[in-house]
């Protein structure tokens, strides 16, 4: 099948279509299914704008100075929103396991609609298990570079996060020689209280051991980022301007405390601590002895709740007389909590100083576990490792690792809101944000905001305006992400429109675009202006 976007007609039309009037009347349909299915998409508009000088045209080659124009015009867009930069991240699986890019013409078109749409740039994942995939120290990036030079050529900027972990959805593993290290020695994996192994990231606890075949983690993920910094050098501080460090599981400084949840319970559990591989109860133990408290040291918490429960299902969290409120409990906490943030002190500091001289920032990324926020304990952050309640704020010294190492703070979840929020689950992702933001600007962090998923949260655009707008600590905004439904007819519309109302400035009229004649062989052009896309 194929589609074509074709000029526009200036007489009465639809919403969505006037949502695409920036576009030249792009087609998102056509990008969607080639995204899903292998269908065939094709720019071939004539479309010209009068002003801001941004065309399509049917010549193989565009002069430097519509080139110039062309890019003035979106910079001047994109910088209109208040000093946030807006980001959209790429698929998951931009980059097959065997390194050729997955859907490479649809692609191509998304980010020229992208461009055209006046967005800063894209954010494109980097796995560990694709670039590193047979043995350690053998690399191979061919697919990201391909990749960034299409959002080069596209006039767009690039923010990487390297990813260290595994996922199942799409399915990206950790290293084949990894896993195989992983079969003989388990005890590299995070494991909870009932001998369950977490096999998508390695635990902290390892960080510095040589398990990796006499490596430590923190050597290979060094040598890895070396690896990147060289072979991505012609892009740093052009076209690459950030790059997220992998902190833990889904990239999030956390421990995987509710990866065991069930998905079709509508009030999340509190999750489970995970501290119960050989190497994680190694350094409790020594840690309890060293403070005169042994017995401490043979375990974690004894009386909590399994995944799926409430915090009052045991005594450990209960608002009155909780464990958590105890000697005890404070010095579980403080430990579980302090071996998380020394993880990350480590990966943060290393990207630091790896990519100090690269003139592109480095950010880290921390989750916003909103669930059982109003109660006294906070289980959700506790089990995650994030001893935050209502007598301790446990962001203070978050915040001041990630300025200590200089790097931004990534905080997903700025399209929640309360009103959305299962009562039942006492959850508000606004004031847990709140509370970050507020300890990010006491230290002098810059924030990049995220949303929480792809379908978007009800109601999540007008939220994350209301968490962009007037707030100075926020830098950069990447919207997650695209693909199939980020340009379907039910979604890129109400995208559109959102980009649009970020302080966007109103259009005159005389940059609206005109309809030029179309000429018999514009169907058969392919050149800079002609997209034709054919889905993988």
């Amino acid at each position: 099948m194929e589609v074509s976007v074709i000029g526009c007609s200036q007489a009465k039309i639809g919403k969505t279509e006037l949502a695409y009037r920036e576009l030249g009347c792009f087609d998102p349909k056509g990008v969607s299914k080639a995204f899903s299915a292998k269908s065939r998409v094709c720019f071939s508009p004539s479309t010209r704008w009068r002003k801001a000088g941004i065309r399509f045209t049917l010549r193989a080659v565009q002069s430097e100075a519509v080139r110039s124009e062309k890019v003035a015009a979106s910079s001047r867009i994109s910088r209109s929103r208040d000093g946030v930069r807006l980001f959209v991240g790429l698929p998951l699986d931009s980059v097959s396991d065997c390194n050729t890019v997955n859907h490479a013409r649809a692609i191509a078109a998304g980010l020229k609609a992208l461009k055209l749409l006046g967005v800063e740039g894209v954010e494109l994942p980097v796995w560990w298990g694709i670039v590193e995939k047979e043995a350690m120290g053998k690399y191979e990036w061919s697919g990201y570079l391909a990749l960034a030079k299409m959002v080069q050529d596209a006039g767009l900027k690039l923010h990487v996060s390297l990813s260290f972990h595994a996922s199942k959805r799409p399915k990206i593993p950790l290293p084949e020689w990894v896993s195989r290290i992983g079969e003989s020695n388990p005890n590299i994996f995070f494991t909870d209280r009932a001998g369950q192994h977490y096999k998508e990231c390695l635990s902290l606890a390892v960080d510095d051991l040589p398990v990796l075949d006499g490596r430590t983690p923190i050597q290979v993920y060094h040598e890895f980022c070396e690896s990147f910094k060289s072979s991505f050098s012609p892009f740093m501080g052009s076209t690459l301007t950030g790059i997220s460090m992998g902190l833990g599981p889904d990239g999030e400084l956390r421990y995987p405390s509710h990866h065991m949840l069930t998905k079709s319970k509508q009030i999340p559990g509190v999750g489970e601590f995970q501290c119960y591989d050989k190497n994680m109860l190694g350094i409790l133990k020594q840690h309890a002895e060293a403070t005169g408290n042994p017995l401490w040291g043979l375990g974690g918490p004894h009386d909590v709740p399994t995944y799926d429960q409430s915090p009052n299902s045991n005594n450990f969290f209960r608002d009155n007389g909780g464990s958590w409120d105890s000697l005890y409990g404070d010095f579980f906490l403080s430990w579980y909590s302090n071996q998380l943030i020394s993880h990350g002190n480590l990966l943060l500091s290393l990207a630091a100083s790896t990519f100090s001289e690269s003139a592109a920032t480095v950010c880290g990324k921390i989750p916003l576990m909103h669930s059982w926020y109003k109660t006294r304990s906070h289980p959700s952050e506790l089990t995650a490792g994030y001893y935050n309640t209502t007598t301790r704020d446990g962001y203070e010294v978050v915040a001041e690792m990630f300025a200590r190492n200089s790097c931004k703070m990534i905080l997903p979840g700025m399209d929640l809101s309360d009103e959305h929020q299962s009562r039942a689950s006492l959850s508000s992702p606004e004031l847990l944000l709140a509370d970050i933001k507020k300890a990010c600007r006491k230290h002098g962090v810059e924030v990049c905001g995220q949303n929480s998923s792809a379908s978007m949260a009800p109601g999540g655009f007008q939220q994350i305006k209301k968490n962009l707008l007037g707030e100075n600590i926020v830098d950069l905004f990447s919207y997650q992400r695209m693909g199939a439904y980020f340009f379907s007819p039910e979604h890129f519309p109400s995208f559109t429109q959102f980009v649009r109302s970020l302080n966007q400035p109103e259009l005159h009229s005389d940059d609206l675009p005109e309809e030029e004649e179309e000429t018999a062989h514009s169907l058969n052009v392919s050149s800079e202006a002609s997209v034709h896309m054919q889905a993988v």
